[in-house]
């Protein structure tokens, strides 16, 4: 299945007083690269939340950033209202008093400076947060990917579109190739014949065979386009899913497989001396860099 690297996620809820939301956003990246941002009182959580985002995504750059608002009798329990008082005074102390004056203070904010709130519990308001935002975190994730996959419906359209494409230029180059090198006979035939009548010479049929295969030997280009063929399958194989783990990104391996069809592509091009093959293969070029240029986007 293909699925974007770009989208977005939230989740929030109040329990006891106390408001929870997490939201997830992503953009594209080679790898899985997850910053969370969170209250200090919930720094510990850090690494499980990176470790349940590994296990929800595989690749892009993941922004994951939890805000929390104290609530309840519980939490004015375990504010240190004399560190709160001593923070506000220093603020106000330190400014001009024409702007004192206008100067109003956010409880949110003031809760999140460190100290504020006390150490005292800290550990079992932990464990008191992290079920619930194990919980939002999953909600937060699976709207994420749901964005990703309506995205990467878009994304696959355009593939498809650009790997069928190729696969009719491939198609016309294949069934090209074979006249080539009967071409290049006559076209040698009739230019030595008509040099030989000057001088009063015969043209040797063994001669001009012998010319003929190097020729088609050095221009053989069977090869190519059989791997060539055969990238194209495995592309249209990619697209589809794989079998085993529809669900497994394949955004690298369509990067990968980009890279080893430019190489027949340009293999191709440098062998056949031929027009309509030639402009046949820039336009299999053109489709490669598109495809590679959206793959940057596939999970």
């Amino acid at each position: 299945m293909i699925r974007s690297m770009t989208g977005f996620g939230a989740a929030h809820r109040e329990i006891d007083g106390a408001r929870y939301s997490v939201e997830a956003r992503s953009v594209n990246n080679k790898f899985l690269k997850t910053t969370v941002r969170l209250p200090d009182a919930l720094s510990s959580l850090e690494t499980e939340i990176e470790t349940s985002v590994a296990r929800k995504l595989h690749r892009g750059s993941v922004i994951v950033t939890i805000r929390w608002v104290a609530g309840g009798t519980s939490m004015a329990a375990r504010i240190d209202t004399s560190a709160a008082r001593a923070s506000i005074e220093q603020l106000l102390a330190e400014m001009p008093a024409e702007i004192r004056s206008r100067c109003t203070v956010d409880l949110a904010t003031l809760l999140s400076v460190p100290g504020i709130i006390g150490s005292d519990d800290s550990q079992a308001f932990v464990e008191t947060a992290r079920p619930i935002l194990a919980s939002l975190l999953n909600e937060a994730c699976d709207r994420l990917i749901e964005m990703r996959t309506r995205e990467g419906s878009n994304l696959f359209n355009e593939l498809e579109s650009f790997g069928t494409r190729m696969r009719e230029r491939l198609d016309s180059v294949a069934s090209r190739a074979p006249r080539v090198v009967e071409l290049y006979r006559d076209r040698l035939h009739q230019r030595v014949e008509s040099l030989l009548k000057e001088v009063g010479a015969s043209l040797d049929e063994s001669d001009l065979v012998r010319e003929v295969a190097v020729f088609a030997e050095r221009s053989d280009i069977a090869e190519e386009i059989s791997r060539l063929g055969g990238h194209l399958e495995q592309f249209f194989e990619l697209l589809g899913g794989r079998e085993d783990e529809p669900d497994e990104p394949v955004g690298r391996t369509l990067d990968f497989l980009t890279q080893e069809m430019l190489r027949e592509a340009n293999t191709i091009a440098s062998k056949s001396a031929d027009a309509d093959i030639t402009r046949a293969v820039v336009e299999v070029k053109g489709l490669i860099d598109r495809i590679k240029e959206q793959a940057a986007n596939v999970e």
